[in-house]
């Protein structure tokens, strides 16, 4: 489990190929590895990665075929930025929101803006991902727990405060970029928990009009 609260940017120091599959390796510039043990988590671009192997200063991650076809690291290049993560402990600060590393898709940044101090980026995501970003709520957008300020459609507007893009790779967003997108995790069990009895049934799958209706959501 992870807050969203990025504690280093790291570097994609080697890709390796294993058929399908890759594996990376993370230099994790300041990033402390000295309470990491093989096995672990780290969120990488908000991805959650099981460590396999460690240097005193990076990291190396299996990527599956399903992790590939879900996020950026398609296309990642060696000498590509990361935002890093490492999951949380019991006594930590919970900082951002409830992270599960697990990447719903790809959104892609539309617009960027400067606001005063701070930035202001429109983004497009999966037409799928659309109905779990919600006005004020929580977004996770590689690897870092955000607020989406505004909703149109697929399209969503977050507001970057300096800090958060010194700290984070999102200082090098610009329209075209694409990001790894984890939507909120409550909205996910939600949507499971409206289909009451249905959720055992193989298809329709998903939340219809109609099951809304049946369940007293609509009048």
């Amino acid at each position: 489990m992870f807050t969203g609260i990025v504690a280093a940017v790291g570097t994609i120091s080697k890709i390796k190929p294993t058929g399908k599959d890759i594996s990376l390796t993370v230099n994790t510039g300041k990033l402390d590895l000295s309470d990491v043990q093989l096995g672990d988590s780290i969120a990488t671009n908000g991805v959650c990665l099981t460590v396999t192997a460690l240097g005193s200063n990076s990291f190396s991650a299996d990527l599956s075929v399903e992790t590939l076809k879900l996020s950026s690291f398609a296309h990642a290049k060696v000498g590509s930025l990361v935002n890093l993560e490492k999951a949380m402990m019991p006594q930590s600060r919970f900082g951002g929101h409830i992270v599960s590393g697990h990447v719903d898709g790809v959104a892609t940044v539309i617009s960027r803006h400067d606001l005063g101090r701070a930035t202001e980026f429109w983004l497009s995501c999966p037409p799928e991902s659309a109905k779990y970003i919600a006005h004020k709520g929580s977004i996770t957008v590689d690897g870092i727990s955000l607020t989406v300020n505004e909703v149109n459609g697929c399209e969503f507007k977050l507001t970057i405060v300096p800090h958060t893009s010194g700290e984070t790779t999102i200082t090098h967003f610009k329209a075209g970029t694409q990001v790894n997108l984890e939507v909120d995790l409550i909205a996910r069990y939600l949507e499971r928990l409206l289909l009451g009895d249905k959720a055992a049934e193989k298809a329709p799958s998903g939340v219809t009009m109609s099951l809304l209706a049946e369940s007293g959501f609509l009048k």
